[in-house]
């Protein structure tokens, strides 16, 4: 039995952590959020590697220490049923309702709106999103290692690049860091802003499906006791975490030192204009055809990971095939509300489902003081569940979020729960409910 990894073996395991984590999705947000946060810029790109990197990797690491070989396991520790409902929700939001669309709108964003006309969008935008996933169905029904050869050759020349963009931002910025004032949002608590940002990512959660990936292709380099897996994945994550974070800084700089010449509704426009502005045409066309590719590549890959995750755990109901044609029709739909749009109602949700996966994730960290204790488990994920509807209802849209029953528990919400107006008020209510779970399980003599 092979006791570690060599360097090299951390360094590929650690690659492919990156790969699986760093779509054209991830860099839309960082630019935003150097964009719009002014004076605010480094406390608020502070917060957003801490959930964009920090946690993506802890899920990971988290994982590996429980032994858990797919979300399911690692929650079902609560009870099968809400193991089942939590996958179901992880999958579907990094899946067919969130992050499938988003594929198809970042590569439009990126890749074709600067060529078109605003009167025009809509249309183009249908145009492009169906031959985007009819490409898309063809491939996921009829595998072939085309995929394999794209990504081996885009990822790198698409990090060439970026490469290419962020030298010629730092020898020639188009202006100063952070010379404006920030927006409303980063004007206080831009470290806590940051981090709620970082959710959008959607890395965290993705890191409790991807983990087996991760797990597995340790074991197969001949690390099988757990303790040394957890160990590794710990390793292979720190190269992830030095890759992440250089690149997520680096967006976020040209995003601010931009603000007097970019302009536009999200950070898909911002990034086009900038590769504009440092590469012409040229540019523009390179970055194009490699976001187009590397968001197909990504949309293949998660509808894959979801039809057969859905037929897995529903053998009896549908075959891989048709949840492969019922998720792209979906992501289909849902890709034509606009990039905009996809990220204002993937928000609510997020806030509901971070917290269960922070709180799952440190439950994992602490498995061998806690040993999967159903009442430890049910006790803290109930709180963090719970309290994780309020941060739901507050960042719903208008017509919930200013119905008079909805006005009346964020009312209570606001007054009573700490954290509440950051978006943590779930926190201290699930570490109190954490140490409820544990003295009635030491009472109870179950641990």
């Amino acid at each position: 039995m092979k006791k570690e990894l060599s360097f090299k073996e951390s360094i590929l395991i650690g690659s492919l952590l990156f790969g699986l984590f760093f779509g054209a999705g991830n860099l839309i947000f960082p630019v935003e959020l150097g964009h719009q946060s002014g004076s605010n810029v480094i406390p608020a790109t502070f917060g957003f590697l801490i959930s964009g990197v920090g946690l993506a990797v802890l899920g990971v690491v988290a994982s590996a220490i429980s032994n858990s070989d797919s979300l399911y396991e690692m929650a079902k520790p609560v009870g099968h049923s809400f193991g089942i409902f939590y996958t179901c929700l992880l999958y579907l939001t990094i899946g067919p309702f969130f992050a499938i669309p988003r594929t198809a709108t970042v590569a439009f964003e990126v890749g074709i709106r600067t060529f078109v006309s605003e009167e025009s969008l809509g249309t183009w935008l249908l145009i492009f999103s169906t031959l985007f996933f009819l490409g898309t169905i063809i491939f996921t029904l009829i595998p072939g290692k085309i995929m394999d050869t794209i990504g081996k050759f885009m990822t790198p020349i698409f990090l060439v690049l970026l490469s290419v963009l962020i030298i010629f931002s730092i020898i020639s910025p188009m202006g100063k860091l952070g010379d404006f004032p920030p927006v409303e949002k980063y004007a206080s608590g831009p470290v806590v802003v940051g981090l709620l940002d970082g959710y959008n990512t959607m890395d965290a959660l993705a890191s409790l499906a991807f983990a087996i990936i991760i797990i597995t292709s340790i074991r197969k380099l001949g690390v099988t006791e757990p303790k040394q897996v957890a160990i590794e994945t710990f390793k292979s994550g720190i190269v992830c975490s030095i890759g992440m974070g250089i690149i997520y800084a680096s967006l976020s700089f040209m995003g601010s030192t931009g603000k007097s010449i970019l302009s536009g509704e999200n950070g898909g426009v911002l990034l086009s204009q900038m590769s504009s502005y440092y590469l012409g045409n040229a540019g523009k066309l390179l970055l194009a055809l490699i976001v187009v590719v590397a968001c197909f590549k990504t949309a293949v890959g998660l509808i894959v990971a979801c039809g057969q995750m859905f037929k897995e755990m529903f053998p009896k109901s549908l075959s891989y095939k048709a949840y492969a044609i019922l998720f792209t029709f979906i992501s289909f739909g849902i890709a034509n509300l606009g990039l905009s749009q996809i990220i204002s109602l993937s928000i609510p949700v997020l806030m509901f489902a971070y917290p269960i996966a922070i709180t799952l994730m440190f439950l994992s960290l602490f498995v061998g003081f806690i040993k999967k204790n159903q009442t430890v488990y049910r006790w803290t994920v109930g709180a963090a569940s719970l309290f994780g509807i309020f941060d739901f209802l507050n960042a719903s849209p208008a017509f919930i979020k200013e119905s008079s029953v909805v006005v009346s528990l964020l009312d209570f919400a606001k007054t009573f729960i700490p954290g509440f107006s950051i978006g943590l008020g779930w926190v201290l209510p699930t570490i109190i409910a954490f140490v409820i779970g544990y003295l009635l399980a030491k009472k109870n003599k179950t641990l």
